[in-house]
């Protein structure tokens, strides 16, 4: 059964292409891959990998995403490049939703009724909802009668209890409004902590395990008993650790005395904490770790190293204070471009944390990158990993299980 995953951003469509056997993982055959850039500008990019053949790239004028997809359909049904002979063999579609509000606890397929009730997400996700929905409208186009389903960032953590998602505002507004913590990255959260358990032997329903996803867009979960008990997204994605550009955790007096004394509108103080803070904020350098390390370690720059021990010292807090929230912790997971690919921040992170169980593993975590790998030491009692996170997977899973029943 062949099911096409798509991750449709404001101006780009992340795809995969999964033959699965039979829905378990190591069934499941990635036949293509690939990314469509700048979307709606021009020179788009376009790259596309089909299985045992090098990879494609090309650039050309994309006006819209139902122009992104088709051309993503011909790639694949391409006598030289591509791995399929007819659309037909496409049995379901599966997309990443960012937000779902209080709806969707579970990935759904998607009909007109779940469409309506995504558009009146679009006002908590503005930046991403509208974006999702230009990938089903796109499908529906060109493949009409193929099955689409939707898995919601927002699902995993529909577990948490009433005070974690609850804010200390005045209970009308949740009444009207729904505004509370709904946190995002579930799928991969969901992942790399079942992941997780597997690894330790013990059953998913019987661990603790906190998880941080760590990359431009960062977030940790508190995932015990199978469930998310609490995460560091809120209502949005701006709140909780550090980020790439996001401020994360703000004292909300702070943002006001900004506007007031910069003379911001409501426009340019969320352009501020969303696009213009963060570790790109605090070195005044770069988004990126790798060149915020380089600046802070090889070239002594005082405000790139700031960053660095700013953002290592968030992710250690909160991962504290979720260790606390569960009455202990079992394991505890990198994942995230950064958390995959960063040893030098796995390592900051997790030092100094003997008190509460985790005896890292230095040799075994120096310069590991996107590998599964256990990162702790044989006799710690708390075990530490990184783990590749596949958030495709779990859409092309939740997908199966709903066109099988």
């Amino acid at each position: 059964m062949k099911i096409l995953v798509l991750n449709c951003g404001s101006s780009s469509v992340k795809f995969q292409l999964m033959d699965m056997i039979s829905g378990r993982e190591e069934d499941v055959d990635v036949l293509a891959s690939g990314i469509i850039e700048r979307i709606g500008l021009k020179d788009s990019k376009i790259s596309y990998e089909p299985k045992g053949q090098n990879k494609v790239k090309k650039i050309q004028d994309i006006a819209d995403h139902t122009q992104g997809i088709d051309l993503i359909l011909q790639m694949l049904l391409d006598p030289q490049i591509g791995v399929l002979k007819s659309k037909h063999e496409i049995a379901a579609v599966g997309h990443r939703v960012v937000h779902g509000g209080e709806t969707f606890s579970g990935s759904v397929k998607i009909t007109q009724d779940v469409i309506d009730k995504m558009i009146e997400c679009v006002d908590l996700a503005p930046l991403h909802n509208p974006a999702n929905l230009k990938g089903i409208y796109a499908m529906q186009k060109l493949l009409p009668d193929v099955p689409q389903c939707g898995t919601f960032d927002t699902a995993f953590h529909q577990t948490m209890p009433d005070y974690a998602y609850m804010y200390a505002i005045p209970y009308a507004l949740y009444d009207k409004y729904k505004i509370r913590r709904y946190g995002f990255h579930g799928a991969s959260h969901y992942y790399v902590s079942k992941k997780a358990a597997q690894l330790m032997g013990k059953k998913y329903e019987e661990v603790k395990i906190i998880t941080c996803h760590l990359g431009n867009g960062a977030s940790i979960a508190a995932v015990k008993n199978g469930k998310s008990v609490d995460t560091s997204m809120g209502l949005t994605p701006v709140e909780g650790l550090m980020m790439g550009t996001r401020a994360g955790d703000l004292d909300i007096g702070a943002l006001f005395y900004i506007m007031d004394k910069e003379k911001l509108d409501r426009e340019a103080a969320n352009n501020l904490v969303n696009k213009l803070s963060g570790v790109l904020g605090v070195s005044e350098l770069s988004s990126d770790m790798r060149d915020v390390e380089e600046a802070a370690w090889l070239k002594g720059d005082y405000k790139s190293d700031l960053a660095l021990k700013m953002y290592f010292y968030r992710v250690k807090k909160y991962i504290g204070s979720y260790a606390a929230a569960m009455g202990g912790v079992d394991a505890i997971v990198f994942t995230g471009g950064v958390g995959e690919r960063g040893p030098e921040t796995r390592e900051f992170i997790c030092s100094d944390m003997e008190f509460m169980g985790v005896k890292f593993n230095k040799a075994a975590n120096d310069g590991v990158k996107a590998k599964l790998v256990e990162i702790s030491m044989p006799d710690s009692k708390v075990k530490v990993y990184a783990i590749p996170t596949n958030e495709e997977l779990v859409i092309a899973q939740d997908a199966y299980k709903l066109i099988n029943g």
